[in-house]
């Protein structure tokens, strides 16, 4: 059985080490990149709080012992379902069945000045970003001399008001209070303005009411300006226009309020349905399809449970892909009681800061904030991680920056404008 996968997140990943040393079985994992990004800490990159090598992990590392599965570095530009080819820009690969995992990118619904200005971080790459021109930004406002123009370079709107905009705001409000003033003594940081900016009328809306709170009260507590029921409507790289008519002031915007499904080529446009996702049965297969299958953030399925589809997160990627492989064994020993997929939620959480997280279980109903919240989320991604070193190296990063306030990361890396090439 040759197995053709598409992205190396979450679902691939798992999928693809699930079928590992299968016999009968042959798995190619194709990605644009390299290695596994772990996502939910894009946004300590972002804030130096962490080195991107801390959350990235080379796939061929994960298989070094395998005798099934292989890692192509290619651009997936096709899908030719009636020949059962992957077309990409390294060549064509055939498959008996093939499995998209490929996630979710930005969503800047439709809005092209927003696309050029903002910035998103949906991967390592836009993570860096994001830090280089937080620091670069500084660097700026040191050689001036007006109170506005330094004002508008230290100020940072953040976007969206989910786990991902309620955690990079909250890093860059400790970043600002503990590490900023001691780089930068001729800068008056009072003057740094964190802006989150959240469409609905409370923080962490997909969460219950009580984290929703306690969110609001950390970040406020931090000093990040939140506002709610407010949705941006334009921004020109150097304006922040809002529905409502007023404006702020940056050029630097964090993106953070939306995501759509990597859709391939070839898939039939009439089972896309809302965010760019692809319809899927029970069983993860694409509808039409009876050898495609989608997996995660770029799948939707409706169940009983969940009538509009599964949240987009990690551990409903993992777990459909869990299911999948027990099912591909079963498809290879010709059984026919293949298992449908039925998520169990085991819970949410953010972190806003030091201390300071929510954390819901729903079953039994169980509410945590602060520090015991905080201790649950760092365990939870701790173990998510892949690869022991990237374990250590990120506990050993985050308990030396529990006791300094400090940490060693703010690197600008840029080509030099007079460097020539040798």
């Amino acid at each position: 059985m040759k197995i053709v996968i598409i992205g190396g997140g979450f679902a691939g990943l798992k999928l693809a080490r699930s079928l590992n040393n299968k016999i009968g079985i042959e798995v190619t994992l194709i990605d644009k990149f390299n290695f596994h990004q772990f996502q939910p800490l894009f946004y300590q990159v972002a804030t130096a709080g962490l080195d991107a090598s801390n959350i990235s992990f080379p796939l061929r590392k994960v298989f070094h012992k395998s005798k099934n599965v292989r890692i192509r570095l290619a651009e997936v530009t096709a899908i030719q379902s009636d020949k059962n080819l992957v077309v990409t820009n390294i060549g064509n690969f055939e498959y008996d069945h093939l499995v998209i995992a490929t996630g979710a990118d930005t969503n800047f619904f439709g809005n092209t000045t927003l696309q050029q200005n903002a910035y998103p971080m949906k991967n390592t790459v836009e993570a860096l970003q994001i830090k280089y021109k937080l620091l670069q930004n500084i660097e700026n406002a040191l050689v001036l001399n007006d109170k506005d123009a330094i004002e508008k370079l230290l100020t940072v709107v953040v976007v969206g008001g989910g786990p991902t905009g309620v955690e990079i705001s909250g890093a860059l409000a400790e970043m600002k209070k503990y590490v900023l003033p001691k780089d930068y003594p001729e800068i008056n940081f009072a003057t740094m303005k964190i802006y989150l900016l959240e469409g609905t009328n409370r923080t962490l809306a997909a969460m219950s009411e009580k984290s929703s709170k306690y969110s609001l009260a950390y970040l406020q507590k931090l000093g990040v300006i939140v506002k709610t029921n407010a949705i941006l409507e334009n921004f020109d790289g150097t304006t922040v226009t809002l529905k409502d008519g007023s404006t702020i002031l940056t050029n630097t915007v964090i993106w953070a309020a939306g995501i759509k499904g990597n859709v391939p080529d070839g898939i039939d446009a009439s089972i896309i349905v809302r965010g760019n996702r692809i319809k899927v049965d029970r069983y993860n297969k694409v509808l039409n399809q009876k050898n495609i299958y989608a997996l995660g953030d770029v799948a939707y399925m409706e169940t009983p449970l969940y009538p509009n589809g599964h949240p987009q997160v990690a551990n409903v990627a993992i777990n459909q892909a869990k299911v999948l492989a027990n099912n591909f064994l079963k498809i290879l020993m010709f059984q026919q009681d293949l298992t449908p997929f039925e998520y169990k939620d085991k819970g949410s959480m953010a972190t806003v800061g030091r201390n300071l997280a929510v954390v819901d279980f729903p079953k039994p109903t169980m509410f945590f904030k602060g520090f015991i919240a905080w201790y649950i989320w760092m365990g939870l991604h701790l173990f998510l991680l892949v690869g022991v070193k990237n374990r250590i190296q990120v506990f050993v990063n985050w308990i030396y920056n529990y006791l300094t306030y400090d940490q060693d990361l703010r690197l600008i890396f840029k080509k030099p404008s007079s460097a020539k090439k040798v």
